[in-house]
C-alpha cells in the first residue's frame, strides 16, 4: 500500500472507539516515513482507494501515527483539512481482546521507538504527576485558543477533567481536529479526559441583515418582528427563526436578543401578516444571526433538529462520552434523545440535560430522573428568569441532583473576565466557591478556555478556588467550615424545599441494597477517619452512589476491563473500561483508573477464586491511590467490591 505526497495526501481510518488514532498491526514491520505504510502481519491489510484507506481484518496491537499529513479520512468519509499547526507525535498502543487500550506511549516523531509492551500482568498503573483534590470536576470548552496538543496539554495538567465541544459553532472537520489533538494530549500527559458534545438545540436566532452590517436600534423605536426567516432585516424589521411567534407571545411579552443586550416589548400581534410589533426598551447595536429568547413562553420546537441528529451521529462515530442536550423542557425530550442514541449504536453515551428555560425548570425533577446528569445553563436560563430568581434556581437544581445522586454542572460566565484578564473578579471567585458549597459536581469554563488569552491560568485558578471551597464544606474541619453545610432553599415557588440526602431513605422509600451499602461505606470512612475509599466498578453505579453521600475523602474507582469482569462477579460487559472511567470524571470526588488485565488469562470460577481476583484488583487500585499521594503505606482504606452477583463486600484494609 502506498501513500503519496508526504504532508499532503496520507489518510487514516479513524476506527477505534474511544480514540481517533489509526492503528496498524505490528505483524513484523510497519514503516511510516510518509511514502509508504505497510505491514507484514496477516491480521490486517490496507488498500489505497483514491483518498480512502480501507481496513479489513481483526485489530490486535499496533502502531498509529499522527504525522504532518495534509488530510485525514474519517469513517464517514469526510475530508479533514489539516490545521496549520503540525503535530508530530507517534502513538503506540496495545489492545486486549476487548479492544481496550492497556498501554499507551507517545514519543516524538524523530525520537526513539519504545520497546514492545510487557506481557499482560506486568503492566504498571499509570502515575499522575500530582495528587488530585477530593474533587469538584472541571469542564473546559475547546475552541480557537485550545485546539492543539501544546495548548490542550496545560489544561489537562492544571485540572481539566472533561472537554466540551460546542456544536453551535464549527464544522465536523474543525471538531475532528480538536478531538484528535485532545486525545493526543491525553496520551502525552498520561491523563484521562471525558469528551462532551454540546448540541446547538432548537434555538431561536435572528436572521440576515441588509448588507450584512449591524443595525443600531433606538430606545422607544417601533420594530416589526417576523417569523419568516427568509426576510432580510433592516432598520425597521427583524426576522427570527420561529414561524409560530404570533401564537407564542402575547401583548406585553418581552423578547430578548443578542444575549439579552437588546430588549423589546410586544405591543401588537398581526396574525394575518404573521408579524408582531414591538417597542425597543433600550438602544442597542445588533448584528445578524444573534440568539433570541422568549422569556416565559412555551416554544413549540422539537428537542432535536436535523442538525442535532447529524451531530449525534458524528458523536457516536467518534466515541464521545457525553451528549449535552440543549433546551430540554420535559422528560420526554430526554427519552427522545435516548431512543435516537440507542437506535444508532450509542447506548454507552451519557445524556446531560441542559436546563435553559422556565419550562425545563418547572419539570426539573422528572428530567433529573430520566437524564444521566444535568447542566445549570445559566446563560439562557438567566434570560428566561428574573435576575433576582437566578440564584434560587441554581440552588434548587443542584440540591435536587444531589438528592438523586446525579452529576450536576454549573456553567456560564464563571470566570468570564479571564477571557482578557489574568485574574478573575472577586465576584467571579465567590460565584465559583458558592457553587461548590451548594454541592455542584462540576464547574464549567466556556469562553475562558475556548477563546480566552489565559486559558491555562483560568483552569488553575478554578481548581484552586474549588479546592479551598471544598475545605470550607468539610464537617471534619470545624476551624474552616464554620458550620457550613450544603445549602437548603426555604419553602417557596422556586424551591419545593429539597433537603440533602439522608442516610437511609430516598423520596420516602427504603434504599436499594447497593445504595445502603454505598452510604455505609461513606459513613464508615468518616467514622474511621481514613484518607481514601477504593471501589471496583464495571459501570460505575456503586461509585456514584458512594459519591452521592459526599464522603470527605476521595473515592478511587478501579474500573475493571470487560474480559476480567466475570472473575469478580460483574455482569455489565457492554461499556469499555476506558469509557466508564472517563464518564466517572463528571462526578464529584471520584478518581477513576482502568485496571490492567491480570497475568492469568483464564477465567476464575467459584467463590474463593472470585474473591481472590477481586482482592488482587483492589490491591492494584490501592497502590494507584498510594502513588497519587492520597494514602501512605500502612494507613487504612475502606474498600467495596462484588456489587452485582453475590452482594457487596466492604472491608477495611491497610495500604501496602
Amino acid at each position: 500500500m502506498s501513500v503519496t505526497s508526504w504532508g499532503r495526501q496520507a489518510h487514516r481510518f479513524l476506527r477505534q472507539r474511544g480514540a481517533l488514532e489509526h492503528l496498524v498491526d505490528l505483524g513484523k514491520v510497519c514503516h511510516q516515513d510518509g511514502r509508504s505504510m505497510w505491514t507484514a502481519g496477516a491480521s490486517r491489510c490496507f488498500t489505497h482507494e483514491g483518498t480512502t484507506l480501507r481496513s479489513e481484518g481483526v485489530r490486535t496491537r499496533g502502531w498509529g501515527a499522527r504525522n504532518a499529513f495534509g488530510n485525514l479520512q474519517t469513517r464517514s468519509s469526510r475530508s479533514v483539512p489539516h490545521h496549520q499547526q503540525h503535530y508530530r507525535y507517534t502513538i503506540y498502543q496495545e489492545h486486549n481482546s476487548d479492544d481496550e487500550a492497556i498501554r499507551s506511549v507517545v514519543v516524538k516523531e524523530n525520537g526513539s521507538i519504545p520497546a514492545k509492551p510487557a506481557p499482560e500482568g506486568e503492566e504498571k498503573l499509570p502515575k499522575a504527576k500530582h495528587a488530585h483534590s477530593k474533587g469538584t470536576q472541571i469542564v473546559c470548552t475547546l475552541g480557537p485558543a485550545t485546539r492543539t496538543v501544546d495548548t490542550i496539554l496545560p489544561l489537562l495538567q492544571k485540572g481539566m477533567n472533561v472537554a466540551r465541544l460546542n456544536f453551535s459553532h464549527g464544522s465536523y472537520e474543525y471538531h475532528a481536529e480538536s478531538l484528535l489533538a485532545l486525545r493526543q494530549a491525553c496520551e502525552v500527559g498520561g491523563r484521562l479526559c471525558g469528551v462532551m458534545l454540546d448540541t446547538r438545540g432548537p434555538e431561536v436566532r435572528t436572521g440576515k441583515l441588509r448588507n450584512g452590517q449591524p443595525v443600531t436600534y433606538q430606545i422607544g423605536q417601533t420594530i416589526t418582528i417576523t417569523g419568516d426567516y427568509s426576510v432580510v432585516g433592516d432598520q425597521d424589521t427583524i426576522a427570527i427563526s420561529y414561524p409560530q411567534l404570533c401564537e407564542t407571545v402575547e401583548i406585553g411579552s418581552r423578547i430578548l436578543m443578542a444575549d439579552g443586550t437588546f430588549l423589546l416589548e410586544v405591543t401588537a400581534i398581526d396574525y394575518a401578516a404573521r408579524t408582531v410589533k414591538c417597542q425597543a426598551l433600550n438602544t442597542a447595536k445588533v448584528g445578524e444571526l444573534k440568539n433570541c429568547n422568549l422569556p416565559g413562553a412555551i416554544v413549540d420546537l422539537p428537542v432535536l433538529t436535523d442538525k442535532d441528529r447529524r451531530d449525534l451521529l458524528w458523536g457516536i462515530e467518534n466515541s464521545v462520552d457525553f451528549i449535552a442536550v440543549s433546551f430540554v423542557r420535559t422528560a420526554r425530550d430526554v427519552a427522545t434523545v435516548r431512543s435516537f442514541l440507542d437506535a444508532n449504536g450509542g447506548r454507552w453515551i451519557k445524556i446531560i440535560a441542559k436546563i435553559e428555560n422556565q419550562q425545563g425548570l418547572d419539570n426539573v425533577q422528572s428530567i433529573i430522573e430520566t437524564a444521566d446528569g444535568v447542566m445549570v445553563a445559566r446563560g439562557d436560563l438567566g434570560m428566561e428568569l428574573k435576575v433576582e430568581h437566578m440564584f434560587a434556581a441554581q440552588k434548587q437544581i443542584i440540591a435536587q441532583c444531589n438528592r438523586a445522586g446525579k452529576p450536576v454542572i454549573t456553567a456560564t460566565q464563571m470566570l468570564e473576565s479571564m477571557c482578557w484578564s489574568p485574574r478573575p473578579t472577586r465576584a467571579e471567585a465567590t460565584d465559583v466557591a458558592n457553587a461548590v458549597l451548594d454541592g455542584t459536581d462540576a464547574v464549567m469554563l466556556s469562553g475562558e478556555t475556548a477563546k480566552g488569552n489565559f486559558a491555562g491560568e483560568a483552569v488553575r485558578i478554578m481548581a484552586s478556588i474549588c479546592e479551598e471551597a471544598e475545605k470550607c464544606s468539610t464537617p471534619t474541619q470545624p476551624e474552616l467550615s464554620g458550620g457550613v453545610r450544603p445549602t437548603r432553599l426555604p419553602p417557596g415557588p422556586l424551591s419545593g424545599h429539597v433537603p440533602a440526602p439522608e442516610p437511609h431513605r430516598t423520596h420516602g422509600e427504603p434504599l436499594s441494597v447497593i445504595e445502603a451499602l454505598s452510604s455505609s461505606a461513606a459513613f464508615l470512612a468518616g467514622v474511621l477517619g481514613v484518607k481514601c475509599i477504593v471501589v471496583l466498578a464495571a459501570n460505575g453505579k456503586a461509585a456514584r452512589l458512594i459519591a452521592k453521600y459526599r464522603p470527605n475523602v476521595p473515592v478511587v474507582v478501579g474500573v475493571v476491563p470487560r474480559r476480567r469482569r466475570d472473575s469478580v462477579g460483574f455482569k455489565d460487559r457492554y461499556t469499555s473500561g476506558h469509557t466508564v472511567a472517563r464518564q466517572l470524571l463528571l462526578t464529584r470526588g471520584l478518581v477513576p483508573v482502568v485496571i490492567p488485565p491480570l497475568s492469568d488469562p483464564k477465567q476464575l470460577d467459584g467463590d474463593e477464586e472470585e474473591a481472590g481476583a477481586a482482592k488482587r484488583l483492589l490491591h492494584e487500585t490501592i497502590k494507584y491511590a498510594r502513588d497519587l499521594g492520597l494514602i501512605q503505606s500502612g494507613e487504612q482504606v475502606v474498600t467495596m467490591y462484588n456489587v452485582e452477583l453475590k452482594g457487596a463486600v466492604i472491608r477495611v484494609v491497610p495500604c501496602p
